[in-house]
């Protein structure tokens, strides 16, 4: 398998130097991922050097399989330097992808779980097919099915009209309606449908021995041949709780790891996943948890809007609504957040290189800020931490009332790094004494 990062290259010549940055794939592999690249809108690149051709990635990471077997591992780039250890980025996306599917890291506690040498796709497998085995020890929900038949028995409701027009030859047959309580249910078959796709797709020993055992136990329930416009028939009723476990690690196999995701290209897979995305779930869900008592963080708040318009003198409408990644409210005070996974240099403080900050985003914040906190008040954009960029920058100022502190977050110790923006956060600090006396508000709104 080749292991590659994001914003790697990978190309078919056969003189390129394999490293982290650099992926080299056989001919019939790279013309699929040309396939790939023309067919998805995603920010991969296709590049010709000294008449050679490449494909550089974009920052998503995942597994992919071309139809010849050929699988690719892309992991998270967590800093400038090649990794010496890929292990542990297998680890932080592993955490990540946990954070992502709202999972308590008490979910799969073996050891067989937390091994780093599993290739992603086979962790998740590994992960889908614990909470299956666990769900099938505690016992499978049943209900009840309605089964039209004829029967040389009556059983449940006689069908007085189909029976009326029953032929004189098939006098001593009844046709009956009754209710079956059977375990083909609409979940079930969800389950029991990406245990099909994980028995054909795994190549981990283990992994294929415990899926076997599961489709000789699960073999009297039927799988769905278009699973898809059926996961929206999921319950999430208080009978289903014990299932809430595994209805992301199966959702998430049933998109991901469906092997006839493309026409034409049955045996491919390309599980990807947007590292910005990833990245902002991951800090939300470490945030929450040391968040003082008495305040609240929103993902993607969606209460303001950039613009008021009156379309040809009618009623007035609320025109392109803002989604700030995170918004921390405390004592009725707002505080916007923004996640992005970029790699900022601290060094690169110059007009020029600015640390690598994009301007968008500061013009993103701005907004934030004035929609969400009426122009004042502190805001935090978060970088995740790296050998060069180890302490937050200095305050950044839209204006005297407006302000903005760029802060690492350590992703293997799962937190903000403290400096001097605290005092002006007091819902992020707790346990933190005077954070809130120390805080800038307006003087009406002091408590």
């Amino acid at each position: 398998m080749i292991q590659v990062r994001e914003y790697a290259v990978l190309t078919a010549d056969p003189e390129a130097n394999p490293t982290m940055d650099v992926g080299q794939v056989s001919g019939a592999t790279f013309e699929w991922l040309i396939d790939l690249h023309n067919q998805w809108e995603q920010d991969s690149k296709l590049m010709i050097r000294n008449g050679k051709k490449y494909l550089k990635l974009g920052s998503y990471i995942g597994y992919l399989q071309s139809p010849s077997g050929e699988g690719i591992e892309i992991l998270p780039k967590t800093e400038f330097a090649s990794p010496e250890e890929p292990e542990s980025l297998r680890t932080l996306l592993q955490d990540m992808l946990r954070c992502s599917a709202s999972l308590d890291g008490r979910e799969g506690d073996s050891a067989d779980l937390k091994r780093s040498e599993l290739p992603i796709h086979e962790w998740i497998i590994a992960q889908f097919l614990n909470q299956l085995t666990h769900l099938v020890k505690r016992g499978l929900r049943f209900d009840y099915e309605t089964v039209e038949e004829e029967s040389r028995f009556i059983r449940g409701q006689l069908d007085v009209g189909r029976q009326s027009r029953q032929s004189p030859a098939r006098a001593t047959w009844f046709n009956i309606r009754h209710d079956v309580f059977t375990p083909n249910r609409t979940e079930n078959r969800l389950l029991r449908t990406a245990l099909d796709y994980v028995l054909k797709l795994t190549k981990n020993a283990r992994n294929w021995r415990v899926a076997n055992t599961l489709s000789h136990q699960l073999s009297v329930i039927e799988p769905f041949r278009k699973p898809l416009p059926q996961i929206g028939q999921w319950q999430n009723t208080k009978l289903m709780q014990p299932y809430k476990a595994i209805k992301p690690w199966c959702v998430l196999v049933l998109e991901r790891l469906n092997p006839n995701f493309q026409h034409g290209l049955h045996s491919g897979i390309a599980m990807l996943f947007p590292m910005e995305q990833l990245f902002e779930n991951y800090v939300a869900h470490h945030i929450k948890k040391r968040m003082r008592s008495g305040s609240s963080l929103t993902s993607q708040a969606a209460s303001q809007w950039l613009i008021k318009h009156s379309p040809d003198g009618g009623p007035e409408k609320s025109w392109f609504q803002m989604k700030p990644d995170l918004l921390v409210t405390y004592l009725s005070r707002k505080n916007v957040m923004d996640a992005k996974w970029k790699l900022l240099d601290s060094t690169q403080n110059t007009p020029a290189e600015k640390y690598g900050i994009k301007q968008a985003d500061l013009y993103q914040l701005f907004a934030y800020g004035h929609k969400y906190q009426n122009g004042y008040g502190h805001m935090l954009l978060v970088y995740p931490k790296h050998a060069a960029f180890q302490e937050p920058l200095p305050e950044l100022s839209f204006s005297e009332d407006l302000h903005l502190w760029c802060v690492p977050f350590d992703l293997y110790e799962k937190r903000l790094i403290g400096g001097e923006w605290e005092s002006f956060f007091p819902a992020l600090t707790r346990g933190h004494q005077g954070a809130l006396g120390r805080c800038h508000l307006r003087p009406q709104e002091q408590v």
